[in-house]
Parts: C-alpha cells; sequence; structure tokens
C-alpha cells in the first residue's frame, strides 16, 4: 500500500492544477445538488419495534385519530397563558380574550385539533394559568411558514389584551445559532498549526483542505436528506468529526512533508514520501475511524446507524482529500511550506548535540519513575470515572429548551401551576376484543391510580370499534425523573384478562423504550470494539502486550470520559464553567457514539506514537531508548493533533443547544484523557516497565499475521535499494519512480 500511495503523492503533486480543479467540481456539484434536494431534517429520533412505537402502530390501524397526538413525529404545541396581577383567566374578559386568540389557530390546513382549556380542565385551580394544545397533521420540519405565522399571530393577540403568553411543543421552533463556538474552535485550530509549523502557508493548507472536505461531506448529507430522513444531530456530528480529523490528517502529512524537504530531497519526491509514509498511517487511522462509526450499525438503531454512516463518510472524504488535493496544494505552495526553522535543521554542524526539548525531558522523567507516573495515571483516571457508576441515560424533552426562550418560560408556568408532571403525559392504549373496550379501560384507569407517582388519569376514549380505548395518564415527576420511568414499567406490567393488553406511548415513553434499547447496547458494542483494537494494533506493531496496553487505555478514557459527562451535565459539577444551564440524564446514543469515535481517534494517536517507538526497537534501540527517541519522534504532532480536536470539539459547547453542548463537551475531553493523559504518560510509563517483552510475539502467530507496514517500511527500504542501485549504476535511471 506505502508503495501505491507514493506513486499518487507524486502523481497528485505532478498533476497539482487538475487535481485541484477535479476535486472544485466534484464540490460544485455536491453544493449544487444540496441546494436542490436538501429536505428539513427531522427533529425526532424513533426505533422500530420498541414497546412505545408498537402501540402507536396499533393506533395508526384502529384510532388513527388518537395516533397523532401519542406519536412524538407529529407537531404539536401548547399555548400557555397567565393572568395578570390580580386577575384570573376565568373572568368573562380574558375568556374571550384565550377564545379569539385560539380562533386564529384554525386559519392553519395543518391544524388537525385546538382545545379548549376550559372544558378539558387545563385551568390551575387557582384560576391563573391555563393551556391550550394545538395538535398539527405533519412533522415538525414539515410545517408551512403559514402555520407557524398563524401560531405567533396567535400568541401575539392574547399579549396584546395583557395576557403572559408563551408556546412549547416541536412546533415553537427556535432560531439557529450563529456558530460562534464553530468559528472560534477553527481559530484556534490555526493558532496551533501556526505555532507547530511557523509558517502561514503551512498552517494554512490544512485548514483549507479540512473546509474542502467538511464542505463536500455536508453537501452529500444535504443531498442525502432528499432520499433519507436524518436528524439535524447528524449533520452536526459529521461537522465535528470530519473538521478535526481532516485537520489532523493533514497536519500529520505536511508535518512528514517538510521533514523530508529537511532532509534535502526535491519537492516531489517529499511529497510522495510523505504521502507513502504518514499517508499509510492516515488511511489505517481514518479506516478504523470508519469501521468504528459504520460498525454503529450492528447495534440495529436506524437513527444512529444513519449518524455512524454519514460521519464515517465524512471522515474517508477527508482521507481522500488528505492523499490526493494535500499534495497538489503541496504543488502549488512549491517551497512555501518548508519553513525557515525547518531547513534550519539540515545547517547544524555535524556531530552537534542537539539541545533537549520539553518531549525528551518530558519522556525520559517518566522513563525513570514508570511507577510512579503508571500509578498517578491509575488513580486519576479511575477517580474521574467514578461518577460514571451513576450513569443515567434520556433523551432531550421539553423540559430542556434553551434557558430563557419562550419554551423554558412556558414550561416554568405548567410545572409551577399544575406539576412537573404535566410536561410527561404518558398514552395508555387499551389493547381488548371488540366492545369491550370501555369497560376495560375504566377498570385499568383504577389500577393506575392506585400506582405511585399517579397525579391523574383521563377519562378512557374509546374507538368506533370498541376494540382500542385511550387514557391519558399524569405522573407527578417530570419526564426525566426515575419515578416516572418506574410507572411506565409498572403500567406495562399491570395484570390483565386474556386477550387484552396494556401499551404506554407518548413522547416520554418512546424516550425511554430508545435510551433503554440503547444503553442495552453498550456493552456489545463496546466489546466489539474494544476485540476490534486489539486485532489492530496485534497486526499494526506485531505484538500481544503492546494491543492489550492500548485498549486498557482505550478503557481508561472511556471510563473518565463518561464519568465527567456524569459530574457535569447530570451532576451539575462546573456547569457554569462550561456553560450548562440544566442537568439531567445523558444523551442516550452520546456513550455509544463516544466509544466509536474515541476508539477511532485513539487508534490514530497509537500508531503515530508507538509505530517510531517499534521502528527504532527493530533497529537494535534498547527499549527504553526506543521510547524516548519515538515519543521525541511523535508526541509533538500527536499534541498539536489532540490540541486542534479539542479545539474544535470544545468550541460547540459555545453553542445553546443541550444536546450538542453534550456531544462537544464528551468528545473533547476524551481527548484530553486519551491523548495527553494516556498517551503521553501511561503509554511511554508501560512501555518502559515492559521492556523487551513489549515486542513479544509468539513465532507461529508471527508468520500467520499479514504485515500491514503503517509506517510505510517496507516502500522506504525499497527506495534505499533503488537509490543504491542508481548509484551504482548512474548510467540508468528508475523510471518505475520518476515517473
Amino acid at each position: 500500500m506505502a508503495t501505491l500511495l507514493y506513486r499518487l503523492g507524486r502523481f497528485s503533486f505532478r498533476h497539482r492544477w487538475p487535481v485541484t480543479l477535479a476535486w472544485l467540481v466534484v464540490l460544485a456539484a455536491a453544493l449544487v445538488g444540496m441546494a436542490a434536494l436538501t429536505k428539513p431534517a427531522s427533529p425526532t429520533l424513533s426505533i422500530p419495534g420498541t414497546p412505545a412505537q408498537e402501540a402507536i402502530d396499533l393506533l395508526d390501524e384502529r384510532f388513527p385519530q388518537a395516533a397523532g397526538a401519542a406519536s412524538a413525529g407529529t407537531a404539536t404545541a401548547r399555548i400557555v397563558f397567565a393572568a395578570p396581577d390580580g386577575q384570573t383567566l376565568t373572568s368573562e374578559a380574558n375568556k374571550a380574550v384565550i377564545g379569539r386568540a385560539l380562533v386564529g389557530l384554525t386559519g392553519s390546513e395543518q391544524v388537525t385539533s385546538i382545545t379548549d382549556p376550559f372544558q378539558t380542565q387545563a385551568v390551575s385551580p387557582d384560576g391563573t394559568v391555563a393551556y391550550a394544545t394545538a395538535t398539527y397533521s405533519v412533522a415538525p420540519h414539515e410545517l408551512t411558514d403559514a402555520a407557524r405565522t398563524n401560531l405567533t399571530e396567535a400568541i401575539d393577540t392574547a399579549r396584546a389584551a395583557g395576557l403572559t403568553t408563551e408556546v412549547s411543543g416541536s412546533a415553537a421552533q427556535e432560531a439557529e445559532h450563529t456558530p460562534v463556538g464553530e468559528i472560534l474552535g477553527v481559530i484556534v485550530a490555526a493558532i496551533v498549526l501556526f505555532i507547530t509549523f511557523g509558517s502561514l502557508v503551512s498552517a494554512g493548507l490544512p485548514l483549507l483542505s479540512a473546509f474542502i472536505g467538511v464542505g463536500l461531506g455536508s453537501a452529500l448529507i444535504g443531498v442525502a436528506t432528499h432520499f433519507f430522513e436524518l436528524t439535524g444531530t447528524t449533520s452536526v456530528l459529521a461537522t465535528m468529526l470530519g473538521l478535526a480529523v481532516a485537520i489532523d490528517y493533514a497536519l500529520f502529512i505536511v508535518s512528514r512533508y517538510r521533514h523530508e524537504v529537511a532532509e534535502g530531497r526535491d519537492l516531489i519526491e517529499a511529497a510522495g514520501r510523505a504521502i507513502g509514509t504518514a499517508g499509510s498511517a492516515v488511511v489505517f487511522a481514518g479506516l478504523t475511524v470508519i469501521i468504528a462509526l459504520a460498525g454503529l450499525a450492528v447495534v440495529g438503531i436506524p437513527f444512529l446507524t444513519e449518524m455512524g454512516v454519514a460521519a464515517a463518510g465524512t471522515v474517508a472524504v477527508a482521507v481522500l482529500i488528505a492523499l490526493t488535493l494535500l499534495p497538489a496544494m503541496l504543488g502549488i505552495a512549491g517551497r512555501k511550506v518548508a519553513a525557515t526553522k525547518a531547513r534550519k535543521v539540515r545547517q547544524e554542524p555535524e556531530g552537534a548535540t542537539p539541545r533537549p526539548g520539553l518531549a525528551d525531558r518530558w519522556v525520559r522523567t517518566i522513563v525513570r519513575r514508570p511507577v510512579l507516573a503508571l500509578l498517578a495515571t491509575l488513580v486519576g483516571l479511575g477517580a474521574i470515572a467514578i461518577p460514571a457508576l451513576d450513569l443515567r441515560l434520556g433523551l432531550p424533552s421539553e423540559t430542556t429548551p434553551s434557558p430563557g426562550s419562550s419554551q423554558q418560560k412556558a414550561n416554568d408556568l405548567i410545572a409551577d401551576a399544575f406539576g412537573a408532571g404535566f410536561q410527561a403525559p404518558l398514552t395508555v392504549v387499551v389493547d381488548v376484543p371488540a366492545g369491550t373496550a370501555t369497560t376495560a379501560a375504566t377498570r385499568i384507569a383504577e389500577q393506575i391510580s392506585g400506582l405511585d407517582d399517579v397525579a391523574m388519569v383521563g377519562p378512557a376514549v374509546p374507538n368506533a370499534a370498541g376494540d382500542t380505548a385511550v387514557l391519558t395518564v399524569i405522573p407527578a415527576s417530570g419526564p426525566d425523573d426515575v419515578a416516572t420511568e418506574n410507572l411506565v414499567h409498572a403500567i406495562r406490567d399491570l395484570p390483565v384478562t386474556a386477550g387484552a393488553s396494556i401499551g404506554v406511548t407518548g413522547a416520554t415513553a418512546l424516550n425511554l423504550d430508545i435510551s433503554e434499547k440503547l444503553a442495552d447496547a453498550l456493552i456489545p458494542y463496546l466489546t466489539l470494539v474494544v476485540g476490534l483494537a486489539f486485532i489492530l494494533l496485534a497486526l499494526v506493531f506485531r505484538s500481544l502486550l503492546v494491543p492489550l496496553k492500548a485498549t486498557i487505555g482505550f478503557l481508561l478514557s472511556v471510563a473518565a470520559t463518561f464519568g465527567a459527562l456524569v459530574a457535569v451535565f447530570q451532576w451539575g459539577w462546573l456547569a457554569d464553567l462550561f456553560g450548562v444551564n440544566q442537568t439531567g440524564p445523558i444523551i442516550s446514543f452520546l456513550p455509544v457514539l463516544l466509544i466509536g469515535i474515541v476508539f477511532g481517534l485513539a487508534m490514530d494517536y497509537q500508531v503515530f506514537l508507538v509505530t517510531r517507538m517499534r521502528e527504532d526497537y527493530v533497529h537494535g534501540a534498547a527499549p527504553r531508548e526506543a521510547v524516548v527517541s519515538g515519543f521525541n519522534h511523535g508526541a509533538p504532532v500527536v499534541t498539536a493533533a489532540a490540541l486542534i480536536m479539542m479545539s474544535v470539539f470544545f468550541g460547540f459547547m459555545l453553542g445553546p443547544e443541550a444536546i450538542i453542548k453534550s456531544i462537544g463537551f464528551g468528545l473533547g475531553i476524551a481527548i484530553l484523557f486519551d491523548a495527553i493523559i494516556v498517551r503521553m504518560i501511561l503509554v511511554p510509563a508501560v512501555m518502559a516497565l515492559l521492556g523487551h517483552a513489549a515486542w513479544w510475539l509468539p513465532r507461529w502467530l508471527d508468520r500467520a499475521m499479514p504485515n500491514v507496514d503503517v509506517e510505510g517500511e517496507q516502500l522506504l527500504r525499497h527506495l534505499r535499494t533503488t537509490s543504491e542501485t542508481t548509484e551504482a549504476r548512474p548510467d540508468q535511471r528508475v523510471a518505475h519512480f520518476t515517473h
């Protein structure tokens, strides 16, 4: 593979303008396709086959009128009215104001029903707060501008008459935020690149290639929305991950290119060697991320599969651009990429002892006291991981909108006037033989009333055939409380007569089922990833203990990341520092995503850091000296790459959405733990302790395993042989690598 990539690098460098133009044409075509085909993202998450979804399917078949209200995919708006101080909403004047506001909503053809708070008893006991619910016939992203305008006008009508009026629900869409965090992350990345390279051109190339890669990946995801129903989080995750890995991969290649130029090679040869060596590692690193993300399909959750495939596609684009467009841009930039700092390396007197750098002093301190460094890492990460024992999973609910929004104000009014449970209504579906729905549902309603955490049970509503009835149950606790979760299970476990069944659905039950499904998938997916990590690293490093050490380090990083997430987003520790306004369960799909992404990135850093250690050891260096020299070679680049990723991921925390904040924090802190603590402390400490044993591999297994050659060792050996042959026969040219 390294030889093929070497030729590809030289080809792209030589044909720099055609290659660059080809990529720009592909980008333009994708952008045009996105503009023509993009559809709004779906705001809901669903998993076929869950108990709540099966109840909705039953309603779709037998009671379509009730199915829309129970489904989380149908848009709803809850308009909350509050009387001025000293007044009540039950006065004739205020009743008339509410009536006029609700009449305005009937002008929308997408509205299927509007409840009257005075008829449904949706008025607080003191008469100061009331709410009406508008149910639409379409999903939130399919609402027309006219429907949204009617909703706004209804609110304005009540406000103009003196009533405090707020709206919550999926139909109340918030305005998109300015991507300040993403911009800040890119600025920090640019600063790190400039410090690393000391050249504006060298720093700009990784950013430019990353922008093109992310733009192309985002455009392709936009095209995909025409054929698949994707969530908004899908594109954000793909952008977040694609931007970070694209910059990192370009950083690795540009760094190797500058090294080759500093060694005195001409530019095209330097580009070929950079793609053949560092490019091989990029291919392996990219493949591990792609495999881990695509592996989310084995979990069997459609929206998680879509997220994984979309992010994997963006990473694949980043790899292709790094291998083809980047060497073409190196050719366009010419010698501007070879900074003065790089050229000065060759001008030092031969035999002079270089001054030890920070990386050298750091690693020598660790290898002198490896036991202390190992224990400090284990104790530190173990302590951070302790909160993970209290990990609770959930999905965003109507109780977690942006602070200060109309949704938040509406939720606060409802919670204060009616109780937290009004934010978590449960739809109970009773399936019985024809003609017995009312009797059976009434009996079940009495049973539910006797359960813990029940605030109210509404009257049974049967369908025309009398074989299905619907009950509305209001818990005493909110949608994110454990008590509400227990109530859902208690209702489903109620005893029923033969031929009857009870289902619980609605947004709260749907979110609960999705969270439980994802929690059940966590351990199998982690097992798959850990097994894959061990096999891949055994192939790369031809060792058993190095992969074992790497997978243990990966598990430590994941555990500490989960602990930090629970401490900040669930317990509220340092919440103000990180801009977390509300605490609650961790987003249910985040742990699975973190495992996949952190696995890929951990393998990335492991390869770039430990491969050089192995190379020096194989060439005769003592085990500890191989650790020191390999660390000096890889640590600066890995540290720069980690800082770039952290800045990109943490930058997404500056947005208002809680779900994006948690993803950005989780990925950023995972990089901090894995790249800075595990790779910079744990890896050299363990490698120093293992010594020769680190590279032990049974001979029979060594013969059976293929040679992956990630660092391009065979390519470099072939080039050295070719160079020696050419010097011996100067009249012949090696056309195979020159043309």
